[in-house]
């Protein structure tokens, strides 16, 4: 497994973090050429690991056996299933029971790469329409009215949803993170955008939900247009603030007085689903679209002095913070969508804190109460999660789901403290592990506020209530919360209970003027981040202590300072830059990465979390050039996978392309969801 093949066609050139410069424009407006926006002196994850690394060192003695064979790799895919082909009886595939595959070696071709024995198909696509009465995807000519109908840019977290009494149907719920303006427009001019361009942009943006459907005869999975229950949510559609600071002066603007009504979402990230059926989604980036701030306030959400990369400012004066000073405060939330109800109105959870929130992923306590993790992905930030007061309550009727649609507004706020146990003599930064053999610790919930329904307190001094919801980095700053290596996806194993935190890198740890390593961020310039297990204490997700340690320390498996929970190395495959994280109905972690700096295209991988097996890591597929690895979803007979801005590469356009995919050369790129299952119709890996 863990032989490198030559790599196919010409790795990614990319910027700190992994990302192509436009990747870093587009998505996060050079976040990693700004200055960091934490500058306190909160403790570094890393120092914490460095104190810290445990007493989970030991080997495990059994090798792994693994079939080493080159992966099946599709190109250029009709919206429809590739044809049908007779599977090949060989040997099975060993690994942990869902893991069973004969691992993608790592490459970049310019396609989806999948198991030998698999098979996939292009769900849906950027632009195709879904509303009754839209257009066909037309690039040349698009328009506003015509992209609200369709499915929007960037896909990223996915869902997917039961439809009880249609047959062999799923409600797929998609995130719309940003745009790519230069991958959009033939002849773009990002000094000048055109009016026109920047509102199809508000309309790529958002959500989706789109009813699926599967083709029993080859296994494919499509979208069913035209379905009732379709939707397309923008950045002009209108919201619902809810929660403690709802309604506050920091919320208020001129086309809002009330400061509970706000339009739009935008780029939405990872997300998650509840048990009472609906979608979570994280606003992340949100600072890049707004312009002229010069508060202390907007800074350390990296707002910037002046003018946004797509110049929306110009067109609507909400974007404007000099102009509009309050409309910034109204993203960064977590949205929470009904999708069974198209007619219904999103809502912003102020409660869940303001930050760039990725994921958003709900544990219920034994009495029904809903806690939610959610990480601030910014180098140096931190995790956090909400513990609710307020009891779910079973059944469909429109009473019961009105009030669980509340359940995200009563309850109190955390923020993360770890502290490693090792000396911190131990952690020098080169990620090696400390004599007890592990980097662990211990670690505690720092709580920031309480909602109630008679009103809000703040557990920090000198900060009101509203101020800890709506500035919610600076009271995790007051209150000394640990610095983490850019904390994204967060999930709660279903099985065990465990909590994981995927930690995408952090190329200024270790830096002159930059936290140094800790425990729980053991490497200086830690260009292959790293994934953090969490036991909160008795196993209970309410409790306000809880025990971690490193479960996976990324990299090249040759490299010293990797670790795979103790699996032999040699029977791994690589992986860099962790980012969404999801589980399979065998308890195994599946994990997409972002901005993969080893050479070769970023991939879908899964780990086993138990058992022999714990740490056995195998690659399950790669995406096309300049992409990424978004929203997988596992179930027992078919993976789905977002991938995102394909062609994203330096000097990329409508006019140059740098990837075929998905339609072929000549086509213009598109964003999209794929499908991949077994030939043969069994269980994936079994």
């Amino acid at each position: 497994m863990r032989k490198l093949l030559p790599l196919i066609g010409t790795p990614n050139q990319s910027h700190p973090g992994g990302r192509s410069a436009m990747t870093c424009r587009f998505r996060c407006g050079d976040a990693c050429f700004h200055e960091v926006p934490n500058t306190s002196a909160n403790e570094y994850v890393g120092d914490v690991i460095a104190r810290a690394l445990s007493r989970r060192g030991m080997m495990r003695a059994a090798a792994v056996v693994t079939v080493a064979a080159t992966a099946g790799v599709s190109g250029a895919l009709p919206a429809a299933a590739a044809a049908p082909a007779q599977a090949e009886k060989k040997k099975p595939a060993t690994g942990a029971r869902g893991l069973r595959f004969t691992p993608v070696p790592p490459n970049t071709a310019d396609a989806v790469t999948v198991p030998d024995g698999y098979r996939q198909n292009v769900v849906i696509r950027w632009g195709e329409p879904i509303l009754r009465g839209a257009p066909a995807f037309d690039p040349e000519n698009q328009t506003a009215a015509a992209q609200a109908g369709q499915f929007g840019y960037n896909n990223d977290f996915l869902a997917l949803l039961p439809l009880p009494g249609e047959h062999r149907r799923q409600l797929l719920v998609a995130n719309h993170e940003y745009t790519d303006e230069v991958l959009m427009f033939r002849g773009y001019d990002a000094a000048n955008p055109t009016r026109q361009q920047v509102e199809v942009a508000w309309a790529a943006h958002g959500l989706a939900t789109v009813v699926v459907e599967e083709d029993r005869r080859t296994g494919a999975l499509t979208a069913v247009p035209r379905h009732p229950l379709n939707r397309r949510v923008t950045a002009t559609t209108e919201f619902r603030l809810t929660g403690p600071a709802a309604g506050s002066d920091l919320l208020k603007t001129s086309a809002d007085p009330t400061g509970t009504k706000v339009l739009g979402t935008l780029n939405n990230c990872s997300g998650g689903t509840t048990p009472w059926g609906t979608t979570l989604h994280g606003e992340e980036n949100f600072n890049q679209y707004f312009a002229n701030s010069s508060r202390t306030t907007d800074k350390r959400y990296g707002i910037g002095t002046g003018a946004t990369e797509r110049k929306w400012e110009r067109f609507d004066k909400r974007f404007d913070v000099a102009q509009e000073p309050n409309e910034v405060h109204r993203f960064g939330y977590v949205v929470e969508l009904d999708p069974y109800d198209p007619t219904s109105t999103p809502r912003k959870h102020t409660a869940l804190g303001r930050f760039k929130h990725e994921a958003a992923t709900v544990r219920l306590t034994e009495d029904g109460r809903p806690v939610v993790y959610s990480g601030d992905d910014e180098r140096f930030d931190y995790f956090y999660k909400f513990v609710g007061t307020k009891r779910m309550k079973k059944g469909s009727s429109r009473a019961v789901r009105e009030h669980n649609l509340s359940l995200l507004d009563e309850g109190t706020l955390y923020v993360a403290k770890l502290t490693g146990d090792s000396p911190a003599i131990e952690i020098d930064g080169t990620g090696k592990l400390p004599s007890d053999g592990e980097f662990d610790g211990s670690g505690e919930w720092i709580p920031l506020a309480t909602a109630t329904a008679k009103g809000a307190v703040s557990h920090v001094e000198g900060m009101s209530a509203e101020e800890v919801f709506v500035f919610t980095r600076l009271a995790g700053d007051k209150v000394g919360a640990t610095k983490m290596d850019r904390p994204e996806d967060i999930q709660p194993s279903p099985v065990s209970g465990k909590v994981y935190v995927a930690l995408t890198n952090n190329s200024n740890r270790g830096k002159t003027g930059y936290a140094a390593a800790d425990e729980a961020n053991p490497r200086n310039s830690n260009k292959h981040g790293h994934i953090l297990e969490l036991t909160e204490r008795w196993n209970r997700p309410e409790s306000k202590t809880f025990a971690w340690s490193l479960f996976l320390v990324a990299g090249d498996p040759d490299d010293a300072s990797t670790y795979f929970a103790g699996f032999p190395k040699d029977d791994v495959s690589p992986i860099s830059c962790p980012d969404n994280v999801a589980f399979d109905p065998h308890g195994n972690l599946w994990i997409s990465t972002d901005g993969n700096q080893l050479g070769s295209h970023d991939g879908l991988f899964g780990v086993a979390t138990r058992g022999s097996r714990r740490g056995e890591l195998k690659q399950f597929l790669t995406v096309p050039t300049g992409a990424e690895t978004c929203g997988p979803v596992i179930q027992d007979r078919r993976v789905l996978v977002a991938v995102q801005h394909p062609g994203e590469l330096d000097g990329a356009s409508v006019e140059n392309p740098l990837s075929a995919w998905p339609d072929g050369a000549g086509k213009i790129v598109r964003p999209a969801v794929v499908a991949v299952w077994r030939a043969d119709g069994c269980d994936v890996g079994v």
